[in-house]
């Protein structure tokens, strides 16, 4: 087996220019997949909520909910790394919840947790850090912060915005967060975050220059019709071929087709 990635090795990845791998896994089989395939780091994302439970925002989803698909997603797993998104409302309110609910992520299977927020949250970054579980941070495009946003909007593409974003990163940075996620950023900020921070960069709609890009599985298969930022690069038309093998399969069954004496025990 190949060597285990680890929050160490995440990190030499970028003073080695050696560009880091990730995408989203909720679940044993795509996990299984994903880690065979030698993918550097497994995000079980709050987007879990989007494409596995079809809710409308992240924020409804809960911790029972991704405690259970991190434990799937660490059955599957032997070499990657697996960061847990820490749902909403599971850090906000206090160093001593933060801490709690980052552990139980330990506990089912993760290496790490992933916080969105900037400056805001560097004291809980601290704490989890300090208590001796690593953090990844998020900044740019917060899903969980969609009504204070108004919106999935791009950011970064003023001069003050690029700033804040600076100063967010650096903060997350000081406070021990071992890499940040950068999502929906204007690619020149995003290239200045990345060439500011010591620690790596993971982008998400956030162009080239960051020191590694994560997408959601689901969209880079091409299994959700109704979803195609102009982020995603669609790498198979997994969707058309389900539908072709399931539509099949029902003709089959209504033609008794299936099973056939290949299939059955005599």
């Amino acid at each position: 087996m190949k060597e285990k990635i680890t929050t160490i090795k995440i990190a030499k990845m970028k003073s080695d220019g050696e560009k880091i791998a990730a995408l989203t896994a909720y679940d044993y089989t795509s996990a299984k997949i994903l880690d065979k395939g030698g993918i550097d780091l497994i995000l079980v994302g709050d987007s879990a909520a989007n494409v596995f439970a079809g809710y409308d925002y992240t924020i409804k989803i809960s911790m029972d909910e991704m405690l259970y698909h991190t434990r799937a997603v660490k059955n599957g797993t032997e070499r990657a790394l697996i960061i847990a998104d820490m749902p909403f409302l599971s850090y906000q309110c206090g160093t001593d919840d933060a801490v709690k609910n980052a552990g139980n992520f330990l506990k089912a299977g993760a290496s790490a947790v992933k916080l969105e927020g900037g400056k805001a949250i560097t004291d809980i970054v601290k704490k989890l850090v300090d208590t001796g579980i690593p953090v990844m941070g998020h900044i740019g495009l917060t899903p969980q912060s969609v009504h204070k946003l108004g919106g999935y909007a791009l950011h970064g593409s003023t001069p003050e915005a690029e700033e804040k974003l600076i100063e967010d990163a650096l903060a997350l940075e000081d406070a021990g967060a071992f890499s940040i996620v950068l999502e929906k950023i204007v690619s020149k900020c995003a290239k200045k975050i990345t060439e500011k921070v010591k620690i790596p960069t993971i982008g998400i709609g956030a162009g080239k220059y960051c020191d590694g890009q994560i997408l959601v599985y689901t969209d880079m298969l091409g299994l959700n019709k109704e979803f195609h930022p102009k982020f995603v690069h669609i790498y198979a038309d997994i969707y058309n071929s389900m539908m072709s093998a399931f539509k099949n399969y029902i003709k089959d069954v209504k033609e008794q087709k299936f099973p056939s004496e290949n299939e059955t025990y005599t």
